[in-house]
Formats: C-alpha cells, sequence, structure tokens
C-alpha cells in the first residue's frame, strides 16, 4: 500500500519512499562493484521515482564520503585539478526510458497484459556510453512481466555491459487478501524462482506434495490458527538465491547484457515504514488465521490447476 499504491504526495509516505531507495543502495555498490564513474541510475515506472530520488542522494553521499577521505589523505600536497575533480563527483543519472502516462500494465486483464508492454516505453538513445553498467530502479516486482517482455530488451539495446534491476520491496512471496487483489501464487516471479531451484535440485516433486498434503490436512481438520504451510517452499533458499534465479527467469534469449536482480531487505522495509509492519506479502506472517487459509488454499488451488482466487 505505502509501497506503490498510495499517494506518493503524502509526506510521511513520500519520506519512507525516498528511505526505501537509500536502504537498498548498499546491495547496489556491491552489484557494480563500487563503480560509480562507470555506473548511470535511473528508474522504472514512474511510482519509482520517489525511492530513485533516495537512490541517488545515497550515491552522492558514497561519493561525498569518498572525495573528503582522499581529500585528507592528500592533504596540502592536494592539486588544483585534483581537488576540483574530487569536489565535482556526482553519480550519474539519466532519463533512459519514457512510459506512456496512458497506459498502465499492472491494472490491465492478463490476456492483454503481454501485448501492451511492448507499446508503454521508448528508450532515450545515447543515454549510456559503452561499458557502462545501468541501475534500474523499480518500487516493487510482482510478476515480472514487463521486466522480461519488454523493458529488459529495451534497456539491451543502450548497450549497456550490466543491468541491475533495484526493487525498493522485498520478494512478493505470498497472496494477499485484504483488499489488494493478488491472489495467485503462480503469477509471483519469487515464486516461479523458487520452483526452478527445486526442480534443479530434484526436489520439486517431493516439496510440492508434501505441502499439498499439509494444506488439505490443516482445510481438514478445520485448525483454528493453521500454520502458513507456503513458507516451507522459500525455506531452503537464501534471499540472494532467489534473486540470482530470478535474474535468470527475467534475462530472455538475446539480451547480451549481465543481469542482476536485487530486493530490499525485510527488515530496512521495517526501517523505512516503522509505523505499518503489515510484511506479510514478504514474510508470510499474516495478522490473522484468515490470512493463513488463504495462503493454504492458494497453494492448493496451484497445485490443483484451479486458475481462480484463493478467496
Amino acid at each position: 500500500e505505502r509501497i506503490y499504491f498510495s499517494r506518493g504526495s503524502d509526506a510521511e509516505i513520500y519520506d519512507e519512499r525516498k528511505k526505501l531507495g537509500a536502504l537498498v543502495f548498499p546491495q547496489i555498490l556491491q552489484a557494480i562493484n563500487y563503480d560509480l564513474k562507470n555506473t548511470v541510475f535511473s528508474y522504472i515506472p514512474n511510482t519509482a521515482e520517489v525511492s530513485f530520488f533516495g537512490m541517488v542522494h545515497k550515491a552522492q553521499d558514497y561519493l561525498n564520503n569518498y572525495a573528503e577521505e582522499k581529500i585528507l589523505e592528500l592533504g596540502s600536497d592536494i592539486s588544483k585539478e585534483k581537488l576540483r575533480t574530487l569536489l565535482s563527483l556526482r553519480p550519474r543519472i539519466e532519463k533512459v526510458a519514457i512510459k506512456d502516462a496512458k497506459l498502465r500494465t499492472f491494472i490491465t486483464d492478463d490476456s492483454s497484459r503481454d501485448e501492451l508492454v511492448k507499446h508503454v516505453y521508448d528508450i532515450t538513445y545515447g543515454s549510456l556510453k559503452e561499458k557502462d553498467s545501468l541501475v534500474i530502479i523499480d518500487d516493487s516486482i510482482v510478476r515480472g512481466t514487463t521486466l522480461q517482455k519488454s523493458i529488459l530488451k529495451m534497456l539491451d539495446r543502450l548497450g549497456p555491459k550490466k543491468i541491475v534491476v533495484v526493487s525498493s520491496a522485498p520478494q512478493i512471496r505470498y497472496p494477499d487478501c485484504y483488499g489488494i487483489d493478488m491472489a495467485r501464487l503462480e503469477e509471483f516471479i519469487a515464486f516461479k524462482a523458487a520452483m526452478a531451484l527445486h526442480r534443479e535440485q530434484e526436489t520439486y516433486n517431493d516439496v510440492i506434495n508434501n505441502i499439498y498434503q499439509k494444506c488439505v490436512a490443516s482445510f481438514d481438520s478445520q485448525e483454528e490458527t493453521p500454520p502458513n504451510h507456503v513458507k516451507e517452499i522459500y525455506a531452503p533458499f537464501t534471499d540472494d538465491v532467489i534473486s540470482k534465479k530470478i535474474g535468470q527467469i527475467l534475462k530472455s534469449e538475446g539480451i547480451i547484457a549481465e543481469v542482476e536482480v536485487l530486493f530490499q531487505k525485510i527488515e530496512d522495509l521495517h526501517k523505512a515504514c516503522p509505523k505499518n509492519l503489515g510484511d506479510w506479502y514478504f514474510s508470510g506472517d499474516y495478522p490473522t488465521p484468515g490470512g493463513h487459509r488463504v495462503v493454504n488454499r492458494a497453494f492448493m488451488n496451484f497445485y490443483e490447476g484451479k486458475s481462480v482466487r484463493a478467496y
């Protein structure tokens, strides 16, 4: 709600979204090997603009600290030219993609979305130099449809050596049942990644059969407070392993650039939004027993091949 849907003009939400961008910056530094000189920062879609500001402000802080250390290190031996160079350090920011404001893909029905995403964005040629890395921040990554079908292919035409896609939200792993229509597990890119990892490890059949039996047993026994059995899907893997697999899934055939996907950490989400602690999309910790029933039902629907809501 506060990461994406709420109006960004609210002062508290504006501040929270900036913090989300700032808090994910340490991961970005590692992904670009601390090479800000050859990195361009941008954002997609427009709703990610505020978190982009937070990310860029943190990048500027990093460069300021670097310049300060170098100036102190050189002391009176520093030349005027070197001083000017250090004081002029700035993160490179560009508007690398332009979105048609009249078109929204998130709210489009599934059958139309794949076609629509091809026409939503256009790129700004000349915004990158050869061998640049490109960091793109998004407010959240739910399905990954727009990234896979359109955005990554489009950005690859700019010629970056690496595309780092940053989500200001953590991995969305579990459905909602309190008002936002994200109810089908199989649509989530994080769920697809976990399933792919289980297939690679040849644990897929055992895991889904075991979880399905537990979900059915919970429903049959009408447990008052059933556990979230779907957590077992993700339990064997670290967040980083799932993020890496998401990057592999999203990098479709023909993309030349290396692709890496980064997600906000749940603990940093709470630092950014300390007054609003509902994190069940990401953690699976629902505030009511009904939430656990919904997530278990969502898995049963997936297992049984039913493309319906879990509530």
